[in-house]
């Protein structure tokens, strides 16, 4: 379950650009990119500010909770110490739409927190006048010792699992990839194949995102919420998209380890 925008609430005028651009049919098509965060490329991606996904959100994304720190992405989640429910969290999403390839990120979340989700996810959906499509990665942070792999297909959630993380994913980084294909979709762990899709999946092009974001109602999937004693983070190292049919860009992709 993975709960995203609809447009109650968005503040509008700073989101048209991202929010309402061309479909990808309409524009360029994308070049396979890593993206190491010496810093936040405005031209590349888009930073969420000033409103929630939903009731279901009980904090304001925050574009000061947004920080490129030697080489490093942080997002960062601020509980409100004045105690009134002003919690600050975080999300990014790519500017250009992508269909199939191979998506991959190095991430590292802080101490286990309940009641908090980091995400490394591609969505779509009826803010950008397309149906609900995503393929996910979410560790929620109360048990870092696992990850959740879903996807959603015209808004109806398909295709979940659960994986293992070893070391959890607060003690050391790991590389999160999955492959998209017309017909299939595999999620890789660490170069590891976890997780396997054939039927019901994803048709639309999707932007890419990362998000760090808390809940005091999904409590049943996320945990009871409690609010972190200082600001955690979700850390991302890079980030890549490698378009269908391209060799692998570098050492760490998961498609230089793939059989032939």
């Amino acid at each position: 379950m993975s709960p995203r925008p609809t447009l109650a609430g968005l503040v509008l005028p700073a989101l048209l650009p991202a929010l309402f651009a061309l479909p990808a049919a309409a524009q360029d098509a994308p070049s396979s990119f890593r993206e190491t965060f010496d810093r936040i490329d405005g031209s590349r991606w888009f930073i969420a500010d000033g409103w929630t996904n939903g009731e279901h959100q009980n904090c304001t994304w925050s574009s000061k909770a947004i920080r490129a720190e030697e080489g490093i992405l942080k997002l960062m989640y601020f509980a409100d110490p004045s105690g009134e429910g002003k919690h600050r969290c975080s999300e990014v999403q790519t500017q250009d739409r992508y269909l199939h390839g191979t998506f991959e990120a190095r991430m590292r979340t802080d101490h286990r927190v309940s009641g908090l989700n980091a995400a490394f996810f591609t969505y779509i959906g009826p803010v950008h006048g397309e149906p609900h499509d995503e393929i996910d990665f979410e560790i929620l942070t109360r048990n870092t010792s696992s990850v959740d792999v879903n996807t959603y297909v015209s808004g109806e959630p398909r295709n979940g699992g659960k994986v293992a993380l070893d070391p959890p994913a607060d003690e050391d980084w790991h590389v999160y990839s999955f492959t998209w294909e017309p017909d299939r979709i595999r999620w890789y762990v660490d170069g590891a194949l976890v997780h396997e899709a054939t039927e019901t999946l994803p048709v639309t092009a999707q932007k890419i995102f990362f998000s760090h974001w808390s809940t005091d109602v999904l409590t049943e999937w996320m945990g009871a919420y409690e609010a972190p004693r200082k600001p955690v983070a979700l850390e991302v190292d890079w980030v890549s998209w490698t378009a269908p049919g391209e060799e692998c860009q570098f050492p760490e992709s998961v498609l230089c380890h793939l059989p032939d």
